[in-house]
């Protein structure tokens, strides 16, 4: 009775264990010292990056979907950057497949995240610290607890972000071409700052002046500089409201 015990226990954790592996399609670790590139290039998923108390960077790509074993991880990565992005076949029109990459990084390290994108999906980064670009054609960019500084984008979808230490003197965008643009930054923003909108509203709790709508004018705009401008801020929106508020 006991071997028949052990013997279903062994079955089932070996069952656990090839369902495991079945869904870590892809899940490499990488020693990435300050200063890195990290680039990771989605195609239909989402794109999570998170910051967390470790020493190396994880990355882990998981693939969803009928036809997903179609999809192929490159990793193109060398000692000083990590690249990975995703390759389809020319013919896949109707396909079936995606591919969801989450990837840990260490909090405590500044790195460049040159490009951190997905075509058909939603992009979200917390926790991080260094030069941040991030973008989605159809998705969502949601951007929390970042410290240095942070370049985000949409085609069709919102942008969010929240920066809660600035450093550095890089200039910063945020824009959206249908979706609201909505910025958390520190009170002691030093900036020349540009917003507007088309169609939407825009509001801000810092000292810029609102230009409201002229007769023959299209749109809001708002401009001014805080402190001795030593950063170039845009914030835009082709058909959403533009926010910028005070952390």
């Amino acid at each position: 009775m006991k071997r028949t015990i052990v013997g279903f226990a062994f079955a089932l954790v070996s069952l656990f264990a090839v369902g495991s592996v079945a869904a870590q399609d892809f899940q490499k670790s990488y020693e990435l010292g300050a200063g890195g590139r990290i680039r990771i290039g989605n195609i239909s998923g989402d794109v999570i990056v998170t910051g967390y108390n470790g020493s190396a960077v994880v990355v882990t790509g998981t693939k969803e979907g009928r036809d997903k074993d179609i999809v192929q991880v490159e990793d193109l990565s060398t000692a000083g950057s990590i690249d990975v992005k995703v390759r389809y076949p020319r013919d896949c029109r109707n396909c079936d497949a995606s591919i969801k990459f989450e990837v840990k990084v260490p909090r405590s390290i500044s790195y460049q995240f040159d490009k951190i994108s997905s075509v058909s999906g939603e992009v979200e980064i917390s926790d991080v610290t260094g030069n941040l670009r991030a973008s989605s054609v159809s998705g969502t960019v949601r951007i929390r607890e970042a410290s240095g500084s942070v370049n985000a984008s949409s085609v069709s979808g919102e942008v969010n972000v929240e920066i809660r230490q600035l450093s550095g003197i890089e200039n910063m965008k945020f824009s959206s071409v249908s979706g609201s643009v909505d910025v958390k930054l520190p009170g002691n923003l030093d900036a020349d700052v540009q917003m507007s909108t088309m169609s939407g509203d825009l509001q801000t709790d810092f000292p810029i002046e609102i230009k409201k709508r002229g007769e023959y004018e299209v749109g809001r705009r708002a401009s001014g500089r805080l402190g001795s401008g030593s950063r170039s801020l845009h914030l835009s929106s082709v058909s959403g409201s533009v926010n910028l508020t005070r952390l």
